[in-house]
């Protein structure tokens, strides 16, 4: 679990926005391929003026994104939140290698693509004997923005994680031409439209499309529906891989 830092916080209103408070910077992250369409690394994009407080778009109809403007109201969307309560660790696959051990939460993916490089991350985690199969390992699951994936030291067992400040990133994703999910890096704690608190933890994708099946966290259907938040280079077009 990762320790939150100051008051910042996300709030899930009911069938509504999610309501960030505590200043937390807001900026769109890109992924960008290799000529095979491998994602392979980050690329900083637009960043937002700072605000103590705003509201992001969650039905994912907004003429104002990625801040709400009221329209969820009008449409009659249906924010539910079905994702699991439990912790990440009780709902987590292991796959064990001789240095590294991957624990995997299939329900929490977002469709980032960074684990497909090489072999997979799942068998460079087997293969983790191998330093270069071990580097590659991590950096794929470091590069995960949904926290499904963790690598953890077979020796010390304890997770290798990117030390994240606390901020929101807007996903983009040029080589599907979608906008993809909202990233929460840095143990920002995300209160639910009950009043409970989800598992603080150092990365976690929110849906911003409206449509994912595992509310408040993304699955990916953004790829599926081809969502764009009306950025004019990612105009519908390129069907999704999935």
């Amino acid at each position: 679990m990762a320790k939150n830092k100051g008051n910042c916080k996300i709030v899930i209103e009911k069938n509504g926005p999610y309501l960030v408070s505590g200043s937390l910077p807001l900026a769109a992250e890109i992924i960008v391929c290799d000529s095979e369409s491998i994602p392979v690394k980050w690329d900083k994009g637009k960043r937002y003026p700072l605000r103590e407080n705003y509201s992001l778009c969650r039905c994912g109809k907004s003429g104002n994104a990625p801040y709400c403007d009221g329209t969820h109201a009008k449409t009659g969307f249906d924010g539910t939140e079905t994702a699991s309560r439990k912790k990440y660790w009780q709902q987590a696959k292991k796959i064990a290698g001789p240095t590294l051990v991957l624990t995997d939460v299939p329900n929490l993916c977002a469709l980032a693509r960074f684990c497909e490089k090489a072999s997979g991350v799942w068998q460079l985690t087997v293969d983790s004997g191998d330093p270069k199969a071990r580097k590659l390992a991590i950096e794929e699951a470091c590069n995960c923005p949904s926290g499904r994936l963790v690598e953890w030291d077979r020796k010390t067992e304890k997770p290798i994680e990117k030390k994240l400040k606390p901020s929101i990133s807007l996903v983009e994703d040029p080589e599907e031409k979608a906008s993809g999910p909202i990233w929460v890096k840095g143990g920002v704690p995300i209160v639910s439209s009950d009043g409970k608190t989800y598992e603080i933890r150092n990365r976690v994708t929110l849906c911003r499309c409206g449509r994912s099946r595992n509310k408040p966290f993304c699955n990916g259907t953004h790829l599926d529906i081809e969502f764009t938040d009306g950025d004019e280079s990612l105009k519908p077009g390129k069907k999704s891989r999935r």
